[in-house]
């Protein structure tokens, strides 16, 4: 459970996340980071789920962005379609919300590439809280790293799942 969103405002992307990871009820971690940049590659991602099947994702994610060259459509599907096909990764439980300067995807382990409309996206237990709040702060004068704060914020007040510790990587 977790809260992650992902806002491109002005030329900037910003992928932020809440820092609390729950075992049923239970708050386990306050500072977890849910956030990772790919600096060789401009790419940034947001995952929400299981701990370990993110960091898999993760992984997989930067091997599929060195196969195809940094081209971010192509390694998102290629990623989705091992996360389905594969025995071992098909089990794993996980949204990611990844972003480059041109593109914005959400990547799910039904496999499905879903490139939202508009300048925001929301996963994990509060990422429908924060994304309301972020479509409604896209249209202020805010950076979107702040549009993106205040948008994990909110959920944070309403989400018992999602914390304010929040995390940030840009591009």
């Amino acid at each position: 459970m977790t809260t992650i969103v992902l806002i491109r405002k002005n030329n900037e992307v910003v992928v932020a996340g809440d820092g609390q990871v729950s075992m049923g009820n239970t708050v386990i971690k306050s500072t977890a980071a849910k956030v990772r940049k790919i600096e060789k590659r401009n790419v940034i991602a947001g995952f929400a789920g299981s701990t370990a099947d993110a960091l898999t994702l993760f992984e997989r994610l930067e091997a599929k962005l060195e196969k195809h060259a940094g081209n971010l459509p192509r390694a998102a599907v290629e990623l989705a379609k091992d996360w389905r096909t594969d025995k071992y990764l098909r089990r794993l439980e996980a949204l990611m919300a990844i972003g480059d300067k041109e593109n914005s995807y959400i990547i799910s382990g039904t496999g499905d590439v879903l490139e939202p409309e508009g300048n925001a996206i929301g996963i994990g237990s509060g990422g429908n809280y924060a994304l309301a709040a972020a479509k409604v702060l896209l249209d202020t004068d805010l950076s979107a790293e702040e549009v993106a704060k205040k948008s994990i914020k909110v959920a944070s007040e309403i989400c018992v799942f999602t914390n304010n510790n929040i995390k940030i990587e840009k591009i």
